[in-house]
């Protein structure tokens, strides 16, 4: 199976890594040809110049590239009909999202989006758990997504907002667990340390209350920086059971009681944190372009997830909770 992987940065060099592990003969492609010639040496993989993209064939592509350059290369790829894995978000409007998935269904073309967190192992189980029933009826879940180091300037620029680049992950966790929209939200924010964020109307402090349209309330918590490492877990609590996810050894938060046996190194980021993750994204992936599996996770996922994420916006500026219009 051949893969072109574009982008040769840290995402399309883990893309890579985990392609070629599970088998695919991938080629990296970069805008840069000599960033894309250099990562494929030290992959022991093809790498070929970017302009010769389309006068290529391959079986499957990927985009790991930066948020503002998806639109144009997707506009290129789709096409081609080809399955294509495109990291999220694939646009920062739902309006432009629409015209992703317009043009998709106008060339049968199909896109993976890489909400990875999705194939954490412990993440689907509890998943499972839910969807079989083995929680009961969902009551509420409680999720945490704390970053280890806040941003720089140059990547908030383009990120949107917390709820646009952090929380987004977050709002599709909650649609796939509980296989139901979200309704409503309400969100405030603050800027409590780190200052660059308040240049960029963003936030280093967030906290989320969401309805589903099935009832479930969800209430999120967010941080630019935890001094201890990167924390993202949740805990799901039903009619028959309560279960954490993300709480081992290595999750950074301290124990004031000093009964858990936490390890001196904790999760010093979100790869670090998820890389099981991207393997078996990518694993899947792969098995998607073999047409083994249906598409894990197409881009309505990304869509959905994204209008939420503006309505918590709409909502800091209101001061009130907002329904949302699927």
């Amino acid at each position: 199976m051949r893969i072109a992987v574009i982008g040769a940065g840290r995402m399309g060099a883990i893309r890579a890594e985990d392609l070629i592990s599970g088998g695919a003969h991938v080629t990296l492609l970069n805008r840069r040809d000599n960033v894309a010639k250099e990562l494929a040496q030290k992959l022991n993989c093809n790498s070929a110049e970017y302009a010769d993209l389309l006068k290529l064939d391959f079986d499957g592509y990927v985009v790991a590239t930066a948020t503002n350059s998806h639109l144009a290369i997707l506009d290129q790829l789709i096409p081609l009909g080809k399955p294509i894995l495109c990291e999220k978000p694939i646009s920062l409007t739902v309006e432009e999202t629409d015209l992703v998935i317009d043009k998709c269904q106008k060339y049968g073309t199909e896109i993976q989006v890489g909400f990875q967190r999705r194939f954490d192992p412990p993440i689907a189980r509890a998943a499972n758990k839910v969807s079989t029933g083995e929680v009961g009826t969902l009551y509420a879940m409680h999720m945490y997504a704390h970053d280890h180091e806040p941003s720089t300037l140059e990547f908030l620029e383009g990120s949107g907002s917390i709820y646009r680049d952090l929380h987004v992950h977050d709002f599709d966790l909650v649609r796939w667990i509980t296989q139901s929209e979200i309704k409503k939200v309400y969100a405030t924010q603050a800027v409590r340390e780190h200052q660059q964020y308040a240049k960029y109307n963003d936030a280093d402090v967030s906290l989320i209350s969401l309805t589903t349209e099935s009832g479930v309330q969800v209430a999120i918590t967010g941080t630019r920086h935890n001094p201890v490492g990167q924390d993202v877990r949740f805990e799901l609590f039903g009619s028959k059971d309560s279960i954490t996810v993300g709480l081992n050894s290595k999750t950074p938060i301290h124990d004031i009681e000093g009964e858990l046996d936490f390890a001196q190194r904790r999760y010093s980021g979100f790869i670090e944190r998820f890389r099981l993750a991207f393997v078996e994204e990518s694993r899947a992936f792969h098995n998607f372009v073999l047409e083994k599996t249906p598409n894990p996770c197409p881009p309505i996922s990304a869509r959905q997830a994204l209008s939420v994420a503006i309505a918590c916006e709409h909502s800091i500026n209101t001061g009130a909770a907002v329904e949302i219009k699927n």
